[in-house]
């Protein structure tokens, strides 16, 4: 494929990369451009304000949990059709999965798309210091393509004068330069910033904020002619539907499913609930696509406000997001709790990552959830994050035992289990230990899973749908 892409990047977090990107990405949708929105990692967040920006859903790319020869097929398949394709970074250029090297990292994906990339620099502290930092990125590795700057942040019409002139000592293009502005700053919390969901039409507005000060500060022609310089990606676009090269992979998530239904008249299309709402934002665009195509009617429906499953609803996936922001609420829907339970108790398949697993618990912070599991979990100081390896312990709807996969943890909470519960997952990075349970239908995790890389879980929790 030949759509013209740039990755944008930066030196460390809190750059600007976010609102960069992201106001870059809404500039060139206003011109009439269908704009592909991209996010290196296993952000949640940023995603959604692509998707804001340009009408099309965001899509992450991440290495680490989907291995590096999947990055240009998913990128392919959000690309296709578009005429520009825009990736965020992630942290710092080089920084990736821990421990690793190049794995999962800005410049370890930019490399895999053959993408020109853009370093975002706040040089609010500097002046011709800025041509030491950048030269420095754009050397330290020759494979990675940096092209171009953009200097955010920037005090003063004479402030800029001297980073430019800077930047001309080491040959390095100034593509644009942002003054400080507090209209276009998005409001963070203790997970990073305020999902999209759950600002409305303050969200719309910051976006369009981001999209004037790029408009004023960057040169969107010379950006534009730099991502079509991006040569040929030469791939094949990653599809949910089903094919022979996935099929080892699917054989070993089948081993030990159970029968699709005891009816004998299944139906062909299995309502499969997914949490959504302001709640519940943490979903990648795939895990849809692949329950679709393995056959499920996909049913969204918001924990917050719906007091009843979707009619039919034959399994339940509830994904992550912040339900200890809104444990009063959650807790208040005693109707759908008790529903939630009911459909466990009877054996269907329910698939929980983080905080579906403690809305799926007795208590979040003292305050009644679910009631599924026999666990209470609490809020925390401690963040416990990063990229995870992980074996399924037990047969359950996503996995069969013995499966191995890999994941990512991102949380502030502890859970506190009854007796002897029955582990979902063996973790061997960082460091051995168990997690999750998995009772009858139910597997609920803290771990986070991107189902492209093994596309069998969607069509194994549909097999294990039942009759309502």
């Amino acid at each position: 494929m030949t759509v013209p892409r740039l990755v944008v990047a930066a030196p460390a977090s809190g750059s600007g990369k976010t609102t960069v990107a992201t106001g870059l990405m809404a500039a060139f949708a206003e011109r009439g451009l269908a704009v592909s929105p991209h996010k290196v990692g296993p952000d949640y967040i940023d995603p959604g304000y692509h998707a804001l920006a340009t009408g099309r859903p965001g899509r992450n790319l991440d290495a680490y949990m989907c291995g590096p020869d999947l990055v240009a097929p998913l990128f392919a398949h959000g690309a296709q059709g578009c005429e520009l394709a825009v990736v965020e970074g992630v942290m710092g250029l080089f920084d990736g999965a821990s421990g690793e090297g190049e794995l999962a990292s800005t410049a370890h994906v930019a490399k895999l798309l053959k993408a020109p990339v853009v370093l975002v620099v706040d040089a609010s502290s500097q002046s011709r210091s800025v041509a030491a930092l950048v030269h420095g990125f754009a050397s330290f590795d020759p494979e990675v393509r940096l092209a171009g700057v953009i200097l955010n942040k920037v005090g003063s019409e004479r402030h800029e004068l001297l980073l430019r002139e800077a930047l001309e000592e080491v040959g390095v293009p100034v593509y644009g330069a942002l003054r400080r502005t507090p209209q276009v700053a998005t409001p963070s919390r203790h997970l990073g910033l305020v999902p999209v969901a759950e600002r409305s039409t303050d969200a719309v507005d910051s976006v369009r904020a981001s999209a004037a000060m790029v408009r004023e500060g960057c040169d969107l022609e010379g950006l534009l002619a730099l991502a079509s310089t991006a040569p040929p990606l030469h791939t094949e676009a990653w599809s949910p539907t089903p094919s022979g090269a996935r099929g080892s992979v699917d054989q070993r998530l089948r081993r030990g499913a159970r029968p699709a239904t005891t009816d004998p008249h299944p139906p062909t299309n299995p309502v499969v609930a997914v949490a959504a709402g302001a709640a519940f934002t943490f979903s990648y665009t795939e895990h849809t696509e692949l329950l679709r195509a393995a056959g499920a009617e996909v049913a969204p429906f918001d924990p917050l406000h719906d007091e009843s499953l979707p009619e039919g609803t034959a399994g339940l996936v509830i994904g992550g997001g912040f339900p200890e922001v809104y444990a009063p609420e959650l807790s208040a829907n005693d109707r759908l709790r008790k529903q939630v339970a009911e459909l466990a108790a009877g054996g269907a398949p329910v698939v929980a990552e983080c905080a579906g697993l403690l809305y799926l618990a007795r208590s979040l912070d003292g305050r009644p959830m679910c009631g599924v599991l026999d666990a209470d979990a609490t809020m925390t100081g401690r963040l416990t994050l990063g990229y995870r390896d992980a074996v399924a312990l037990t047969d359950s709807p996503l996995a069969a035992a013995g499966t191995r996969l890999r994941g990512h943890e991102f949380h502030r909470t502890a859970l506190e289990p009854g007796a002897g519960p029955t582990p979902a997952w063996g973790m061997r990075l960082p460091s051995r230990r168990v997690e999750g349970f998995v009772q009858q239908g139910v597997h609920a995790s803290y771990l986070h899973t991107h189902w492209a890389a093994l596309p069998g879980i969607a069509r194994r929790l549909v097999e294990w749908c039942g009759t309502p």
